[in-house]
């Protein structure tokens, strides 16, 4: 009882650490620019531990060190693919759309994608990307909301419905609170609490495990096998699939429009070397986690490995901060993302100069919490495969649209075929039933075919 009630107040203090940062964000938020981009004033700080945060969810902290748990050596390859997109986004996509989005107004991604050059909006693309925002977002929103219930479930033992309404109130409570200053601030004390977490754990599980054991026990596995240890085209279509991650992550439109925010110049420059530090921190961090458990802890869900040795090696006030950290995870994507879906119906489907209405923007996010807690509820997925297949469709859709806007224009027509069969290839493979380790097709084809119709878009445009 000691252990639980510690772990309570630990966690009270942090919710009420995040009601606070809510109140005083408010304050600043006095305009439309203000409430969907913080009126482009983020500092390096906080654009880069935000859009880290947003971009890991619960699947950094409980999916990869289940996975690792899981898979045990075929799960080193997560740690280049996530890096990848690190890069790609901090390095190509957050110099150039820093300047473009400011350049033309330009408050969501969608608004970037369906503007055309000359300042036309392109309205079949803005109802087509607010749709599969939406769609993927209530898949995304309701796998973190069922980390939620897991967590609270496995710590307190309070019944995993009951956990996931819990969690969801919370997070929608501190949502409504109020606009992009709120959500990036807090979102920064997110990426802290979860940098600390996959400090502090993983130290303390490899040390009690010993280094020795771990990688005895991983030496009877190749990295260049499948988890089920196949080789051949088994291994290196789970490969690439892995790999196949990292392309996603400039499709994201809870993540760039950080981007959008941030200042050009060097406080880009200077978010990069925080959010790839913050990286290299998270992911070798629960990976080792994941390995060390394999020899600590025989547990039936692997997802709750972080939960479980928390619980197991750490005394009461750090194993709250680490589910402290879960929670984090798990608000920082879905506090970004409701703000985002409810942008796409209260913003993006209106004119450009029209004003967005804040109750409206209220009403939509509150019906999103509600549609995500049912799927939470009712549709048994694991967190890993249900996050990557809203990861992978909007970097499929997004993604290859964002880069060609990125180097030029791209043709309206060739604009909608390309972010369709984005979409639509991989919800295809996803609900096919021939799923290869890794999901190679699911994660790369959409995305190449997207990519191939946005080039052939611009060479025509540039023929032209």
């Amino acid at each position: 009882m000691h252990n639980t009630t510690a772990i309570l107040i630990t966690l009270i203090v942090y919710m009420v650490a995040l009601i606070l940062i809510g109140v005083w964000a408010n304050k600043r938020t006095h305009s439309t620019s203000d409430y969907f981009l913080g009126g482009r004033k983020l500092g390096p700080w906080v654009a880069a531990l935000s859009a880290s945060a947003s971009s890991s969810s619960a699947w950094t902290l409980m999916g990869v060190s289940g996975a690792a748990y899981l898979w045990g050596l075929p799960a080193i390859w997560l740690f280049p693919a996530t890096l990848s997109g690190f890069l790609v986004n901090w390095c190509y996509i957050a110099p150039r759309l820093s300047v473009h989005s400011q350049k033309m107004g330009a408050l969501t991604l969608t608004d970037v994608l369906a503007t055309s050059d000359s300042g036309e909006s392109i309205k079949p693309l803005r109802w087509m990307a607010s749709v599969i925002i939406l769609f993927c977002f209530v898949f995304y929103i309701a796998s973190q909301f069922d980390a939620a219930g897991q967590s609270f479930q496995s710590t307190f033992g309070i019944d995993k419905n009951t956990s996931i309404m819990l969690g969801a109130i919370i997070v929608l409570i501190y949502t409504l609170l109020g606009g992009f200053w709120a959500v990036s601030v807090s979102d920064t004390l997110q990426g802290v609490m979860m940098a600390l977490s996959a400090i502090i754990l993983p130290i303390v599980a490899v040390t009690t495990a010993g280094l020795s054991t771990i990688i005895s026990d991983l030496s009877s596995q190749s990295m260049f096998a499948a988890p089920s240890g196949m080789g051949g085209i088994v291994a290196l279509g789970f490969i690439m699939g892995t790999m196949g991650i990292g392309i996603a992550y400039p499709g994201q439109p809870h993540v760039v429009n950080r981007f959008m925010a941030i200042e050009p110049g060097d406080k880009i420059k200077q978010g990069r070397t925080i959010a790839i530090g913050w990286a290299l921190i998270i992911y070798p961090g629960m990976i080792s986690l994941g390995w060390a458990g394999r020899i600590l802890s025989e547990i039936a869900g692997h997802e709750q490995i972080l939960i479980v040795l928390g619980n197991q090696l750490l005394p009461p006030v750090l194993a709250g901060i680490i589910l402290a950290a879960v929670l984090s995870a798990i608000m920082s994507t879905a506090d970004s993302q409701l703000l985002v879906a409810s942008s796409s119906v209260s913003h993006d489907l209106k004119e450009i100069k029209e004003e967005h209405s804040l109750n409206y923007t209220r009403v939509v996010v509150a019906i999103i919490c509600v549609v995500a807690v049912m799927m939470a509820i009712f549709v048994d997925q694991s967190i890993y495969s249900r996050v990557l297949f809203a990861f992978s469709a909007m970097g499929a859709a997004f993604g290859p649209l964002l880069l060609g806007r990125m180097q030029g224009g791209v043709p309206r027509y060739y604009a909608l075929a390309a972010m369709a069969m984005g979409f639509f290839l991989t919800l295809l493979f996803y609900y096919s039933d021939f799923k290869p380790e890794g999901n190679p097709l699911e994660r790369l084809v959409p995305f190449i075919v997207s990519m191939i119709l946005v080039q052939l878009g611009r060479r025509k445009q540039k023929q032209g």
